[in-house]
């Protein structure tokens, strides 16, 4: 009986004394981006303005892309802002609409999204900035028009699942990056 005693005692310290393991929370690869430089964007389209250095203009391939419809690719961080631009002819309350549409069709998947008005009287640059909160497929969407000939819309996307905890650096990174393209919008006509 004292050697079953001395067993059990045994048997029960070691497993008294294992450590409980915690899995430890998921965790999120650290992201370095580059110093904050652009350059100019200024081609055959009736618009300019400034994109990041660490990015590159692609023309749209699409079957349906028209002239005038490209991507800024970030191959790196694996996302690109889209870029379309449709010419006006007495229809920009419908172009407004689609862009409106577009921004909404995220709602499902959205927390919130925000409407941040853009108003350039010396340039002729109005529209809105859609910010979409959650796990949505594009979280910045935008719309720019002089409200008589132009219209452009851009729309920022990943390449990965949408996960608004792991991509939050990087779509606060490409926020500055729209602004930024959105205050140095120039129409040529």
């Amino acid at each position: 009986m004292g050697k079953q005693l001395l067993i059990l005692f045994f048997i029960l310290g070691s497993i008294s004394c294992r450590h409980n393991e915690i899995p430890k929370p998921r965790g999120y690869y650290r992201i370095d981006f580059p110093e904050k430089k652009y350059r100019l964007f200024d081609n055959n389209c009736p618009f300019t303005f400034e994109y990041p250095t660490y990015g590159r203009i692609v023309k749209d391939t699409d079957r349906n892309a028209e002239p005038c419809w490209m991507n800024v690719e970030f191959k790196q961080y694996k996302s690109k802002i889209h870029l379309s631009y449709k010419p006006v002819n007495k229809n920009i309350s419908k172009f407004i609409e689609d862009a409106h549409t577009l921004a909404y069709k995220h709602s499902i998947k959205a927390d919130a999204i925000d409407e941040n008005l853009i108003t350039d009287d010396k340039r002729k640059v109005y529209g809105l900035v859609y910010e979409i909160r959650g796990n949505a497929a594009s979280s910045i969407q935008f719309y720019a028009t002089d409200s008589l000939k132009n219209f452009l819309r851009g729309s920022l996307y990943f390449e990965v699942q949408p996960n608004k905890d792991s991509l939050s650096p990087a779509i606060d990174f490409f926020r500055k990056d729209i602004l930024h393209l959105i205050e140095t919008l120039k129409w040529k006509n």
